[in-house]
């Protein structure tokens, strides 16, 4: 099964080298599942030539803002709204999360609640599950017919799925603690208060759900759809 990546960020310059880009998280995260991947880096204006071109479709997260006027955000939305109608599995996380919401009919702004950043638990299928998280934005209001898989106090849509073919998550199972660690160093100070920083450093080694999240994105991407 071919999983097309849609690039809408690149990482922080001072991480690119120990962790290497998006893209490549994800292909390591889903690795062993019999995946190929092609990666297409929208944020640069490289777009397939449609839904056609692979199985299935990934969008990964960014320092924009799904809301922000840049040139290449109008044709993915539209994008996202052809592979919708064609019913082919596709994935969203964090911007990919939110352009989605935004492309079908939701909508997206800055929280005025703050950032959620670190390990961060939401209550899912009766039960707690922990992820790292790294946003201010949020999907204030959902598409018609979305539902909500999973959320918290702070963030009330934080996974979410769109019939059997569309499955989103707002924060990040490919980010373990380094890559957040890297983040707290070179992004959060002068953005994000001191103290906040501080807790959640100290939450760093607490385990989270990237393994089995991981799981439950390979079998949304190969199980049998109608």
């Amino acid at each position: 099964m071919k999983i097309g990546i849609l690039q809408t960020g690149h990482a922080p310059q001072d991480l690119l080298g120990e962790f290497g880009d998006y893209d490549l998280m994800f292909r390591n995260m889903l690795d062993g599942h019999g995946f190929a991947f092609d990666t297409y880096a929208v944020v640069d204006d490289q777009f397939p030539a449609g839904p056609e071109a692979a199985d299935g479709w990934l969008i990964t997260g960014s320092r924009h803002g799904a809301y922000e006027d840049h040139a290449w955000i109008p044709p993915l939305e539209q994008l996202i709204r052809d592979i919708h109608a064609q019913k082919r599995p596709l994935i969203g996380v964090c911007f990919g999360h939110q352009i989605i919401a935004q492309a079908l009919g939701g909508k997206v702004e800055k929280f005025a609640g703050g950032w959620a950043i670190g390990r961060t638990e939401y209550e899912m299928d009766g039960s707690r599950l922990a992820l790292n998280a790294w946003h201010q934005d949020q999907v204030t209001r959902l598409p018609d017919g979305a539902r909500v898989l999973a959320g918290n106090a702070f963030c009330e849509n934080a996974v979410v799925a769109y019939g059997d073919d569309i499955l989103t998550v707002q924060p990040h199972p490919e980010y373990g603690a380094d890559f957040i660690a890297g983040l707290i160093r070179t992004r959060g100070p002068g953005l994000i208060p001191e103290d906040q920083l501080r807790a959640a450093e100290a939450t760093l080694e607490g385990p989270v759900a990237n393994t089995s999240f991981a799981n439950r994105m390979a079998e949304f991407f190969t199980k049998e759809r109608a």
